[in-house]
């Protein structure tokens, strides 16, 4: 009897080992599935140069089709991440890669605007499927190295956005719109990935529901209003970056090919450049924030980055690209550190916070793109950077959020 008890201790101890270690091969198996994701979502801003010219679309449009893929990729993400909270799927995260896959054949067939606008819809309908599970998947298997376990996950993701427009530039711009077919073929691995991801959910689920899996932290004891304050904040320096990111991601083309008569397929170096920097950044954040605090990081990669937009839109473009990599990389470092913070705010709410905040990212940067399009057409594309500069000030909001963790030595 004492055997056997013993042995069902060390069972238990076992299992629990298990699921609180940090699980690399579901890391970045996750990763590279955001990285096709992304991928696939980073086709739609990298045809805009040619759309435009084919359809003969207004600044206007093209800022109307991105916020409805934003619109689409946002609204939804908070109610799935409240319900998968609630009611685990293991596997929806397989579906929402179904939902763009059909995207990626409607945008490749599409004739015109409406027709353009509901292709984006499937892509943006998909997106906001994947991206609360599979980050509560990046969570659960971070083994408590929450801010780490973000930033492989998120690296993913931008470095998909990363090669998104070279593959773009190589593939389809030099041979046609239906060329967009050939990135089915990165949705149907998406699709095969994630199912098997789901299946070591599934399993984890189970160690959880036999109450095998013992969070790390705690309830942080802040008061409700503390949370909701800090929430607030966190939610307007997400539209601070994001906001000044859709000027980018939607308009640094336009810009480059306006400013400097560059050709379409140099500006998509550029913009590859730029997302590199990205992906560097947000690599860098998540460890950082780990070790000194996610509270320092927030604040040095909203606010830090205010000297370089302001010099940004008067330097030639050597210099532009060169200031694009430094406000990339310092930029990037912030939404993990962000996240992660808000995870910590409410560590049973994992699905709803990751749906709020990645839909209201994708959600301002929509309504950012159309904002701004609709500026350019009436004032120009420079005038648009220069007003954009003035974003990075709001990063010092971060001085009202409360510390809630010691700093990692």
């Amino acid at each position: 009897m004492i055997n056997q008890t013993l042995e069902n201790t060390d069972a238990v101890a076992t299992e629990k080992k298990i699921a609180q270690t940090t699980v690399y091969a579901i890391l970045f198996s996750i990763s590279f599935a955001h990285l096709l994701n992304d991928m696939l979502q980073s086709v739609i801003p990298s045809i805009y140069p040619m759309i435009k010219e084919n359809y003969r679309l207004s600044f206007s449009q093209i800022g109307w089709i991105t916020f409805t893929f934003q619109l689409t990729a946002s609204i939804l993400q908070p109610f799935v991440g409240h319900y998968t909270d609630r009611n685990p799927r293991p596997y929806s995260f397989a579906t929402g890669m179904l939902f763009t896959l059909t995207g990626i054949i409607l945008l490749a067939s599409a004739t015109g605007f409406s027709s353009l606008l509901v292709a984006v819809a499937f892509v943006g309908t998909g997106s906001s499927i994947f991206h609360p599970e599979a980050s509560k998947v990046a969570y659960y298997a971070s083994g408590g190295r929450r801010g780490l376990a973000q930033s492989i996950f998120q690296l993913g993701g931008n470095f998909g956005s990363a090669i998104g427009p070279l593959l773009v530039a190589a593939v389809v711009m030099p041979a046609g719109q239906r060329y967009i077919l050939w990135f089915l073929i990165a949705a149907v691995l998406g699709i095969f990935v994630l199912m098997r991801i789901g299946n070591w959910y599934k399993s984890h689920l189970f160690l959880r529901a036999k109450g095998k899996f013992v969070d790390e932290e705690q309830r942080q004891e802040l008061s409700k209003g503390k949370i909701i304050t800090s929430i607030t904040i966190l939610l307007m320096l997400i539209f601070s970056k994001y906001f000044y990111l859709t000027s980018i991601t939607s308009y640094y083309t336009f810009y480059l090919i306006d400013k400097f008569h560059i050709s379409i397929q140099q500006s998509q170096l550029h913009l590859f450049i730029f997302l590199i920097s990205v992906a560097a950044g947000t690599f860098i954040g998540g460890p950082l924030g780990d070790r000194f605090g996610r509270k320092i990081i927030i604040w040095v990669s909203i606010l830090g980055i205010a000297p370089f937009t302001w010099l940004l839109p008067h330097v030639d473009l050597f210099w532009t690209s060169v200031l694009s990599v430094i406000i990339g990389v310092i930029m990037a470092s912030a939404f993990s550190a962000i996240l992660v913070y808000a995870q910590e705010l409410l560590p049973g709410k994992v699905g709803l916070i990751s749906g709020l905040f990645f839909g209201f990212a994708f959600g301002i940067a929509g309504i950012g793109s159309a904002l701004l399009g609709h500026l350019a057409d009436s004032a120009g594309i420079d005038y648009v950077f220069k007003i954009c500069a003035y974003l990075p000030l709001l990063g010092i909001i971060t001085g009202f959020l409360p510390d809630i963790r010691k700093k990692k030595m």
